[in-house]
């Protein structure tokens, strides 16, 4: 009897210690966050993915009552920005503003990061996108998606497109687009967008980009470049007179960059859902919606586990164009 008795109270106590460090836990969660939230970025400060981080920290900043300060960790096509948050302590205070580049693209490149997408994060929600359109130098005699295909089929190997680094999305779009359409053009890389595009608008070396939306639109507007289509399911606002890759034909051929909010695997799920609570009422705030799309990029949102869905879906999809493309992966 004593021993049943001895047994009991073991077993009262260590429920109640139980009780108490789960109560403590959701507790500290249910107050998240206590201090200073840091928001690492892969890219230098003043670039897009930067002042999206800092539209969004700020907010978060207002609505917290505690600092969020952007740490910009540029350098190694995102693979030092990477490794850093997916090494830090999975509490909150770490959080990482990713873009689909590093989170999708790079794993196409190379063999043997030090990181892994699905196993190292935890997705919060999807920030903002950006669609891509085809556009051509003036001298290219074509005027929709479907005289350039032509012309392609009718000089096969003879136009050179560029894109802003090799594996990067203007670079496997373009390679999708090949595939797609059944032709032969030559990828030329190069070392960021602004260069591409300058030997574009100059018609050097280069005449065929898949381009960001925000890098292209002056250049339409005053005919030094001419847009084709549009790779999203509607026309954007910003260039109405395009027609999009459906309305040419290829409705599945809908492409875009994303960049969205990250914690290290691990992280509480209290916080994680309340983070992607707060930032999916930032995204719906009319000034915020406006800043957006001055930055040439849309709002998104959505739950984690659609997010992580998307990704999934990602990694899927440009595996099997880097694949289909006969792309070596390279070591590090």
């Amino acid at each position: 009897m004593r021993l049943i008795r001895a047994l009991r109270v073991f077993c009262i106590g260590v429920a109640c210690a139980a009780a108490t460090a789960f109560s403590g836990g959701a507790l500290a969660q249910s107050q998240y966050p206590t201090k200073p939230v840091r928001i690492i970025v892969g890219f230098p400060p003043g670039g897009g993915t930067d002042m999206l981080a800092r539209l969004v920290g700020q907010k978060l900043q207002e609505r917290w009552g505690q600092s969020v300060i952007v740490e910009n960790r540029p350098g190694g096509n995102g693979i030092i920005s990477a490794r850093a948050a997916a090494a830090a302590e999975p509490d909150g205070y770490t959080l990482y503003m990713a873009s689909s580049d590093h989170l999708v693209l790079v794993p196409q490149q190379y063999e043997n990061l030090p990181y892994d997408t699905l196993r190292d994060f935890a997705p919060i929600i999807p920030v903002a996108n950006q669609h891509m359109v085809l556009v051509v130098h003036p001298t290219v005699p074509a005027n929709s998606v479907k005289e350039l295909i032509e012309l392609a089929k009718k000089k096969p190997g003879e136009l050179n497109f560029a894109s802003w680094g090799s594996g990067g999305l203007s670079h496997l779009t373009g390679e999708l687009f090949k595939l797609t359409a059944g032709i032969q053009m030559v990828h030329v890389p190069y070392k960021g967008t602004a260069p591409a595009v300058t030997d574009l608008l100059a018609g050097r070396d280069v005449s065929v980009m898949f381009a960001t939306i925000a890098s292209s639109v002056p250049n339409i507007k005053t005919g030094k470049l001419r847009g084709l289509a549009i790779t999203a399911p509607e026309r954007s606002p910003v260039l109405p007179e395009i027609p999009t890759t459906a309305e040419a034909g290829y409705p599945d051929f809908v492409m875009f960059s994303w960049n969205g909010l990250f914690a290290p695997a691990g992280t509480p799920r209290p916080i994680i859902d309340k983070i992607n609570k707060d930032v999916t009422e930032i995204l719906a705030m009319p000034d915020v919606r406006e800043r957006l799309a001055t930055l040439g990029v849309q709002a998104s949102g959505g739950t984690p586990q659609a997010y992580a869905q998307q990704i999934r879906n990602d990694l899927k999809r440009w595996g099997d164009v880097v694949q289909r493309a006969g792309i070596a992966k390279e070591r590090l």
